[in-house]
């Protein structure tokens, strides 16, 4: 087989078909791009996905007491649960690395003549590490002021910017939450929001007790 010679008449083919010639190439180029941006869209969901599971905390369990066939029936129910389950799963639970209580409730926080409606965390020092909450700035609290009590709390940045306003660093500053002053000693980084839209930053972290 002559190659030189087909490779000639080839050649001599796509001159005298230039039109032909161009849309096949450009039919090529364009199949080529779609498999590539169609893949590339492909890599980058997938991405965006284990991002947002991975804020949300990897690897997590989250156990909330059930009633009446497994429906939760009201915030009575809620309180089914007890620090010694908490206790219990530190000593039994041998393959969990760090847990904490959780008690969540919405409430009206005030500073100043500025009020938002946000949702308050009652947590242990654990939940930061369960969580993967980072300090934008301030400090976490300790188990010590978890023992005592302390009235104390890290600001996410949404309610952060509804009270003090955007660029504002609240650390040292005193809000209300029910009437009861709370210390600011952090802010939380921003994560945005979940998958369900909920805006993750809109929240207060405070010693469960």
């Amino acid at each position: 087989m002559n190659y030189p010679n087909l490779f000639k008449i080839a050649v001599r083919a796509l001159i005298r078909n230039k039109l032909r010639a161009i849309l096949t190439m450009l039919g090529i180029v364009i199949g080529v791009a779609s498999v590539i941006a169609m893949l590339a869209i492909g890599e980058g969901s997938k991405q965006s996905i284990r991002e947002k599971m991975s804020s949300m905390g990897t690897n997590m369990i989250i156990i909330m007491p059930i009633t009446n066939g497994g429906l939760n029936i009201g915030a009575k129910s809620l309180l089914s649960m007890k620090y010694s389950d908490v206790e219990s799963l530190r000593n039994e639970a041998v393959n969990l690395t760090s847990v904490s209580p959780e008690v969540r409730v919405n409430v009206e926080v005030i500073y100043g003549n500025e009020n938002t409606q946000t949702t308050i965390h009652g947590v242990s020092e654990e939940y930061f590490t369960i969580r993967k909450l980072g300090i934008k700035s301030g400090r976490l609290f300790n188990s010590g002021e978890i023992r005592s009590m302390s009235k104390v709390c890290l600001l996410g940045q949404t309610a952060v910017d509804n009270l003090f306003g955007e660029g504002a660093d609240p650390v040292g500053m005193n809000i209300r939450i029910k009437k009861v002053p709370f210390q600011v000693i952090g802010v939380l980084k921003k994560k945005g929001e979940n998958a369900m839209g909920l805006d993750l930053d809109d929240c207060i972290i405070a010693p469960y007790t």
